[in-house]
C-alpha cells in the first residue's frame, strides 16, 4: 500500500508584520508615557542655557535675554527677575553674570560732591578743604608774626580745626587799662592784613590774671578782659576785617594758662588770644549760624571807645 504524501508547507513571507506592529505600539506606548511626565519650565531653562553661554562663551552680554513666546504660569517661570536676580537667589556667583560696573569719571563725582543735596561724602571733602586752609592761615601768621613768636611774645597753635594766635599783654596794655599801645597798633595792623584775605570767622578774647581791680571804668576783670579783647576787634575792623567774622570774649582770670602764685604766672595770664575756626561761619557757632539764617540779629549802636 502506498504511503501517504505529506503536504508541503508554504513559507509565510508576511510574518515580520506581526513583532513590526508590537514594536511600534510599544515605542508608541513609551513616548506617550515619556511626554505625559516631562514638563518644560522655560524660566530654568532659560538660566540653564544663559549659564551655559556664560561658562563657555563669557559673561553675557545683557542682563535682559530675548524672550522666545510667552512665559508659562509655574514655578520659575512666571517670577519677573532678571537672571543676575535669579542666579543671586540660586546662590551662583555673582561675577558670572554681573556686568562690570560703570566708571564714573573725577569731574562727575566733583560735581556730585558739590551739590547742594550731596551726601556725607562731601560734608568730609569740605572739612579738609577748611582743615587745609586754616593751614594756609597758620603759615601766613607765622610768616608775618615771624620776628615776635621769636621772642615768645606771640604764640601760634595748632588744634585741627582751630587755630590759636596769643597775645601777651606785654605788648599790647600797660597794667590795668584796655588802651592799646602804639607799639601794639602795628604788630595788630599786621596781623589784621595777614587775616583780612581769609574768611575764617575769629573769636578775639581777653584773659586777666587774678588780681582784683575795682575802677570807675572796669569794676571787675570780666569788664577789663571784654574791654581789651573789644579794643582789639575795633582796630581790626578799621583795617577792613569783616565784623561779621568777629566776636568779643571777655573770660577774666577764670580761665588761667599758668599759676598766678608768681609773677610770671600772672603774666602768662594777662593775655589776648585769638580763636580762628575753620569755615566760612560765624565765630558764635552752629546755633548763631542758624539764628542768623531764620532771623538776622539787630545791629548793635557805637560805642565809645574804650580810654
Amino acid at each position: 500500500m502506498a504511503r501517504r504524501r505529506r503536504p508541503e508547507e508554504h513559507v509565510n513571507h508576511e510574518a515580520w508584520a506581526i513583532p513590526y506592529g508590537d514594536l511600534l505600539t510599544l515605542l508608541l506606548a513609551f513616548f506617550v508615557v515619556m511626554y505625559a511626565m516631562s514638563s518644560v519650565n522655560e524660566g530654568k531653562y532659560r538660566i540653564l542655557s544663559d549659564s551655559l553661554v556664560a561658562a563657555f562663551r563669557g559673561s553675557p552680554r545683557t542682563l535682559q535675554p530675548v524672550q522666545v513666546g510667552e512665559k508659562q504660569v509655574g514655578s520659575g517661570a512666571d517670577i519677573n527677575m532678571t537672571i543676575v536676580q535669579q542666579a543671586m537667589l540660586e546662590g551662583q556667583p555673582r561675577s558670572m553674570l554681573e556686568p562690570a560696573p560703570i566708571q564714573v569719571s573725577d569731574i562727575v563725582r566733583q560735581n556730585f560732591l558739590n551739590a547742594p543735596d550731596a551726601p556725607h561724602e562731601a560734608e568730609a571733602l569740605q572739612r579738609q578743604r577748611a582743615i587745609l586752609q586754616l593751614e594756609s592761615v597758620a603759615t601766613e601768621v607765622e610768616r608775618a608774626m615771624a620776628d615776635l613768636i621769636e621772642k615768645q611774645l606771640i604764640l601760634v597753635r595748632r588744634h585741627g580745626v582751630w587755630l590759636e594766635v596769643e597775645i601777651r599783654t606785654d605788648i599790647l596794655f600797660p597794667s590795668g587799662v584796655a588802651t592799646l599801645s602804639e607799639s601794639a597798633v602795628r604788630v595788630l595792623q599786621a596781623l589784621a592784613h595777614t587775616l583780612k584775605p581769609f574768611p575764617n570767622p575769629i573769636r578775639v578774647e581777653g584773659h586777666t590774671d587774678d588780681r582784683p581791680i575795682a575802677t570807675r571804668a572796669f569794676p571787675s576783670n570780666w569788664e577789663l578782659s571784654s574791654a581789651r579783647a573789644a579794643s582789639v576787634v575795633h582796630l581790626f575792623t578799621r583795617e577792613g576785617v569783616d565784623p561779621a567774622r568777629l566776636a568779643v570774649i571777655g573770660l577774666g582770670e577764670h580761665r588761667p594758662a599758668a599759676s598766678n602764685d608768681t609773677a610770671e604766672g600772672r603774666n602768662a595770664n594777662r593775655r589776648v588770644l585769638l580763636v580762628i575756626l575753620s569755615g566760612d561761619g560765624m565765630p558764635e557757632g552752629v546755633w548763631a549760624s542758624e539764628r542768623g539764617e531764620q532771623e538776622p540779629a539787630a545791629q548793635p549802636e557805637p560805642s565809645a571807645a574804650v580810654s
